[in-house]
């Protein structure tokens, strides 16, 4: 099985999960970035950082772009179409921090992404035009750690 495929069953295991802020526990609660890492402990081990308590604006009021950083320092930019097992980043309003992320389940067509959404938890949602257009940025997860 490729690693992208590790990813993409890895996130499905968790839809279902309620969404708590700041959780990353399969079935108990997670937000975006806690479904992210715990993806991350199934399929390549231990955490490559410890991550501070964040609030829900995360660093809005900052203007700091502190999601895009931690993913530029642990996951490898995509530079084309990004690939299933990617982790999207988006941008939920013009002007504002990026701070949603998601993983891209399938491509083309059809194409859809697993994400914790506040309300929902975690899902697989159509990558509609609307999701596409808050897009900033994709990376795929390392080789090796």
């Amino acid at each position: 099985m490729s690693r992208a495929d590790q990813i993409v069953m890895a996130a499905r295991g968790w839809i279902g999960t309620p969404y708590l802020h700041q959780a990353s526990l399969k079935g108990a609660g997670t937000d975006c970035l806690g479904l992210l890492r715990g993806v991350w402990r199934e399929v390549l081990g231990q955490e490559p950082e410890p991550v501070p308590a964040y609030t829900p604006d995360w660093s809005e009021p900052q203007r700091e772009e502190r999601l895009w950083a931690a993913a530029r320092r642990h996951l490898q930019p995509r530079t084309g179409d990004a690939q299933p097992g990617d982790v999207l980043l988006f941008r939920m309003r013009s002007g504002a921090v990026a701070k949603h992320l998601g993983i891209l389940a399938r491509a083309g067509g059809e194409a859809s992404f697993i994400h914790a959404y506040s309300g929902h938890g975690v899902l697989e949602s159509p990558l509609s035009q609307p999701w596409r257009r808050r897009i900033v940025a994709s990376f795929a997860f390392p080789d090796e750690v």
